[in-house]
């Protein structure tokens, strides 16, 4: 797996499941979905994911997301 498709996965877990949490659970829990968002259009006019970081250094490759 590489860093493109983990970084998609847990984007769409996150917005998911926060959004989820805040229909079921408590309305707060939309900032999280809010907070995502904010990170992925930051990320496209940046080319900056904090998430790449991290999975660079436990050791992932970059890729083709949409390749099999």
């Amino acid at each position: 797996m590489n860093i493109e498709r983990i970084v998609l996965l847990v984007a769409g877990t996150m917005v998911l499941g926060s959004a989820i949490l805040s229909v079921y659970h408590a309305p707060e829990w939309i900032y999280l979905t809010g907070f995502v968002g904010a990170n992925l259009i930051f990320s496209g006019f940046t080319g900056f994911c904090p998430m790449v970081k991290i999975l660079r250094k436990f050791g992932f490759k970059h890729g083709n997301a949409f390749t099999k």
